[in-house]
């Protein structure tokens, strides 16, 4: 038995109180109130807080002068019950926001034009009869995918699989422009909750053009696309999708080998006339293992022998698994780990290190390294497409069967492709966010940094236009705050 002295209560965390009356309210026609509930009192705190200190003026209690009702991880209908059971039920003269319009307001320093994105939908509403924007159902897609929290459930695969088809034939054709189209529409789709029931439900979504809405429709009623079903069976598609798996050979190789008439590997290899590098080479030596998928407990075993390697050559050193694992994903065409180290310029010695340990390993069938062409002075660029300019290596290595041989190549180890890179150390954050991914993700996420912001992002720094300073970060959580966005997690960002 305790003494009775000892069974205390547990001391609660004392509230921190706004003093009112010492801010200056610059925005009259705004009144704030931020929904407690899920966001928690201290949070709430802080908020109305920093709000104040920005001059807004927000409320404590729910009134019929608030203008804006801002909620935080409620569910819309939770939050319509929250606001009946506390006796306010008229609710269309007001605005009811996600947070994201207070947090990006907040980074602004003054109210943000409320777009449709920022509204709540109130689910007790008949969809079909309401006006009021906070009812419309689409109403919480963004445009921008930097804003949709989109995980690896996907409602609508059928739709998508077909307009990844289309944007993929584009793509191998050049056509750069309209095969983004597609994939902004395929991501929009993705991101959506439930499968889309009917055709009315796409009218109001972003991104999604005339053809893309016409290739759904036909899915809708016939369940598949004559025009996807002539794409998949034609024959420069097939081809030019074969050439363009094998490692090292890209759109314009491809196309190439099939405006010669070349329509198989055999007849690749046998022409005498086609010259291949070395990295095409180990493409096509090691393709019947890096051309199948490889698993997320493939990647934990490689991440093992990677780690191992760069704690032999720096043991401060640590190693992180980015690309589609990070993001959740069971299986992928390679798997991309980011080195950090301790101290500035060790980042350009480890690479090489770790590749002559593997070479003593006899694990390395394949090595591109690229040596660091990094120069702050040369940011911020606008060339945000462009491949990063840390050092990094292209790999392909041999990892151990841990059941059985393989007895048809003779051989108890299955060729991978691994890339590691080695950003500096006050680089790394922004190293890790775009590693990770995914590719539209993060396009959209610069995309809306330059033209919302004013702000130029890449995989090196996020740099302020406004102030002509490089803003610093050493979480991926600090970048979105300097964006005013709210921060998604690795696993919400399969655009």
């Amino acid at each position: 038995m305790f003494p009775t002295a000892l069974l205390t209560r547990k001391r609660r965390r004392p509230e921190v109180a706004f003093v009112g009356g010492r801010e200056e309210v610059k925005f009259r026609d705004v009144r704030l109130f931020l929904v407690e509930r899920r966001m928690g009192k201290s949070r709430r705190n802080f908020l109305s807080n920093l709000a104040r200190s920005k001059g807004f003026c927000v409320d404590d209690a729910l009134s019929g002068e608030v203008t804006q009702i801002v909620k935080a991880g409620l569910s819309a209908g939770a939050l319509w019950l929250y606001a009946s059971q506390d006796g306010f039920r008229e609710t269309h003269d007001k605005h009811v926001l996600h947070i994201s319009w207070f947090t990006e307001s907040m980074s602004a320093g003054r109210p943000v034009p409320v777009e449709i994105r920022h509204y709540i939908q109130n689910p007790a509403v008949d969809q079909r009869s309401c006006t009021h924007p906070s009812a419309k159902p689409e109403s919480a897609v963004s445009p921008y995918a930097c804003q949709r929290r989109t995980t690896l459930d996907n409602h609508n695969k059928i739709f998508t699989d077909a307009l990844e088809v289309l944007a993929e034939n584009l793509e191998l054709s050049g056509n750069q422009g309209p095969s983004l189209a597609f994939r902004k529409a395929a991501s929009v789709l993705k991101s959506l909750p439930a499968a889309l029931r009917r055709q009315e439900e796409t009218q109001h979504l972003p991104c999604l053009g005339e053809h893309s809405r016409a290739i759904i429709e036909e899915i809708s009623e016939c369940g598949s696309s004559s025009r996807v079903e002539e794409i998949l069976n034609d024959e420069r598609y097939r081809t030019m999708k074969l050439f363009s798996s094998v490692f090292g050979v890209g759109p314009k190789t491809a196309e190439n080998w099939f405006c010669r008439g070349l329509r198989t590997f055999e007849q690749v290899l046998s022409e005498p006339s086609v010259r291949l590098n070395r990295m095409q080479t180990a493409g096509f030596l090691f393709y019947e293992d890096i051309s199948k998928p490889v698993s997320r407990t493939e990647a934990s075993a490689l991440k093992i022998i990677v780690e191992e390697a760069v704690i032999c050559v720096n043991p401060s050193a640590t190693v992180s698994i980015t690309g589609g694992f990070r993001r959740g994903k069971e299986f992928g065409h390679d798997v991309d780990f980011i080195i950090k180290t301790p101290e500035a310029g060790q980042e350009d010695v480890i690479l090489p290190a770790v590749i002559k340990r593997f070479k003593s390993q006899n694990i390395l069938l394949y090595s591109d390294l690229q040596e660091s062409t990094f120069d702050l002075r040369k940011l911020p660029t606008h060339c945000f497409d462009a491949m990063d300019h840390f050092g990094k290596c292209f790999l392909i290595m041999k990892l151990k069967h841990e059941q059985e041989m393989d007895a048809r190549a003779g051989k108890d180890w299955k060729a991978v492709r691994v890339d590691l890179v080695a950003p500096p150390l006050e680089r790394f954050t922004y190293a890790l966010l775009g590693w990770t991914g995914s590719t539209l993700f993060l396009r959209d996420l610069r995309r809306f940094a330059r033209l919302e912001r004013g702000k130029l992002l890449d995989n090196h720094a996020l740099y302020d236009k406004a102030t002509n300073t490089f803003l610093p970060a050493n979480t991926e959580e600090d970048i979105f705050a300097h964006l005013g966005l709210e921060y998604i997690e690795p696993w919400q960002r399969n655009a």
